[in-house]
C-alpha cells in the first residue's frame, strides 16, 4: 500500500544520507536514474525528497547507494513536497530561477493563456530536462524544457 508522510524531515534527512553516499561513491545523478530505470530529474527529485520511487526503483537506488530497507521503503512514500523554505531563495543558483520568474511570471502567464486559454500548467503530469548546448558566441549556455500537460480551468 502507497504510504504518504506528513511532515519532511524524514525525507530530508534521507536526502541529506542519499547525497552523502552519492557523493562518498563518486556517482552521478545519471547513474543513479539509470539504476532507477526513470529520467535524471525525476530519480534526482525523488531522491532529494519531492517524489516517491516505484518499488523497484527504490530498491535499485537504495542498493546503489548502500542505504538499507528502512531508506528503501522511505523512498517509496509519498512526500511532503516543497524543497524551497519560505521566502526568497539564498542559493544563487535557486535564486536565479526565483529572479526569472520575478521577469518573466506574467509574460509567461500572459502567453499560456493567450495560446491555451484559462488554466494552469501541470507540475504532476510533467517533463523536465537540464543540457549544456555551446554557445556560438563562445562559452555554454543552459537550455532547461519545462514539458507540463495543460489543465483547463472548468467552470462548475
Amino acid at each position: 500500500m502507497l504510504q504518504s508522510q506528513f511532515d519532511p524531515a524524514a525525507r530530508q534527512a534521507l536526502a541529506v544520507e542519499a547525497v552523502a553516499a552519492k557523493t562518498r561513491k563518486d556517482l552521478s545523478w545519471q547513474r543513479i536514474a539509470d539504476a532507477a530505470g526513470l529520467s535524471v530529474a525525476f530519480v534526482t527529485a525523488a531522491v532529494l525528497g519531492q517524489h516517491p520511487l516505484p518499488a523497484p526503483a527504490a530498491r535499485a537506488v537504495a542498493d546503489l547507494l548502500g542505504l538499507d530497507d528502512d531508506a528503501a521503503l522511505l523512498l517509496e512514500t509519498v512526500p511532503t513536497r516543497g524543497s524551497i523554505p519560505g521566502g526568497i531563495p539564498t542559493d544563487p543558483t535557486i535564486y536565479r530561477f526565483h529572479e526569472m520568474l520575478q521577469v518573466y511570471g506574467t509574460t509567461l502567464k500572459a502567453l499560456v493563456h493567450e495560446q491555451f486559454g484559462d488554466g494552469i500548467i501541470s507540475a504532476i503530469n510533467f517533463k523536465l530536462d537540464v543540457r549544456k548546448v555551446a554557445d556560438p558566441d563562445g562559452g555554454e549556455r543552459a537550455v532547461i524544457t519545462l514539458d507540463g500537460k495543460y489543465l483547463p480551468t472548468k467552470p462548475f
